[in-house]
């Protein structure tokens, strides 16, 4: 499920405080970000809102940075909307240029496994833009393998589907009947027997390609070599027969 993220631009036009106060604020880490975009851009979660209204009334009352920050450090910090602080992680979040290059497929491939609920965002910014973690170029590059395992998107969104399954059933396996999550494991444990048997075959149909190809390189070079000599013979004639 995708969750909202704002720019400081966003957060400028959400809570109506300045942009310049919003980029001190974070320069004093006063807000602090949930993670950067490919360009370094700093994002913001929905609980900064809060925040900045917080650190907006204070400014308003007349206090500068400064003096915010040992109020904040006084009065502890501002809750993320759900009653707990939150500090910053080292999340980057990339957009879909920049992970179509990372992962080595076009951003028109991805919008496509998107449409085919494949793969999805995990945040928008306000403005619309499309984010994931860089945890998704080895997503990508993993449906790009297993399409060259001859996988069929709708098989391939079989597989996302699992993936998405066993996470559920590993977060609360309690939410499931217990005959619902066997099904579903087992059916799981079964996909997985497939891909093994048909990575067995493509490993078997690569050694017989790479020692085809090594053995008809040889014969290629020297035939190459043969017919080189051959193109040279009249050449030796000619200069002999003027001698």
């Amino acid at each position: 499920m995708s969750n909202d993220v704002f720019t400081l631009e966003d957060l400028a036009r959400r809570t109506g405080a300045p942009q310049a106060a919003l980029s001190e604020w974070a320069k004093a880490k006063l807000l602090k970000p949930a993670g950067f975009t490919d360009g370094k851009l700093p994002l913001f979660e929905a609980g900064s809102v809060d925040r900045v209204a917080h650190l907006l009334r204070l400014a308003e009352l007349g206090y500068g940075t400064e003096d915010i920050l040992k109020i904040v450090k006084k009065v502890g910090l501002p809750t993320d909307g759900r009653g707990r602080s939150r500090g910053p992680d080292k999340n980057r979040f990339l957009t879909v240029g920049a992970l179509a290059e990372r992962s080595g497929v076009s951003p028109r491939t991805i919008k496509h496994w998107e449409d085919k609920g494949i793969i999805g965002p995990d945040m928008r910014t306000e403005g619309g833009f499309r984010l994931y973690p860089e945890s998704y170029v080895l997503i990508c590059k993993l449906i790009r393998d297993l399409q060259l395992f001859g996988y069929s998107l709708e098989d391939v969104k079989a597989v996302s589907d699992d993936v998405r399954t066993f996470l559920e059933i590993e977060a609360g396996p309690e939410a499931f009947p217990p005959a619902e999550v066997d099904r579903r494991l087992e059916a799981m444990l079964g996909a997985i027997r497939a891909l093994f048997d048909k990575m067995r075959l493509i490993r078997e149909g690569v050694e017989r390609w790479e020692d085809l190809l090594k053995k008809k390189r040889k014969d290629i070079l020297a035939l190459q070599a043969r017919n080189r000599k051959r193109g040279k013979e009249p050449e030796r004639k000619k200069k002999k027969a003027h001698a």
